[in-house]
């Protein structure tokens, strides 16, 4: 099943000259979304992971169910004031402002193989910060994985230290 065929492609969205990658179509379908989540395990099986993360809130959508798959746990990176145990931040620079990100201190333990799930890798920006969090546990990030890899945003030049997989690709 090519899986670029499930999801819907949205042109001016939200805003003239960008072309919107839906992949609500993909989540509704049954078997596009298992044949998605099947394939991303197959990527990372190799890596005996201890624990996945998955930044807000796509990341969610597919880091648990591939945790379960993989047999590992789950650890959300959220927005700020969103987790109620002590977290740590980091907060990274946008095209025009900055953001951030925090993950709960207890939630990866040093020397954890972590792989880290997202939805869609464009500037790379959330990953990087999501990968820092965890190296600051003393976390091993063994793995970035993604839906979708939009190429002419470069994001994987960012991530250039880790291994980056992504089962669709646009140019």
């Amino acid at each position: 099943m090519d899986l670029k065929n499930k999801i819907r492609v949205i042109e001016g969205f939200p805003t003239d000259g960008i072309s919107f990658k839906d992949i609500t179509t993909l989540l509704q379908d049954a078997e596009g979304l298992k044949q998605c989540i099947n394939q991303m395990a197959d990527k990372f099986k190799d890596l005996h992971v201890d624990i996945i993360v998955g930044p807000e809130s796509r990341g969610f959508i597919f880091a648990t169910p591939l945790a379960y798959l993989l047999g590992t746990g789950f650890v959300p990176v959220r927005k700020p004031g969103k987790l109620p145990a002590e977290s740590i931040k980091y907060e990274y620079e946008l095209e025009y402002g900055k953001d951030s990100l925090e993950i709960h201190k207890d939630s990866i333990k040093p020397g954890q193989k972590v792989l880290i799930i997202d939805d869609l890798l464009a500037t790379g920006g959330t990953m990087v910060a999501a990968a820092k969090l965890v190296e600051q546990l003393g976390g091993e990030v063994v793995g970035l994985g993604f839906l979708i890899e939009l190429m002419d945003l470069r994001g994987r030049e960012k991530l250039s230290k880790y291994r980056v997989e992504s089962l669709v690709k646009y140019n």
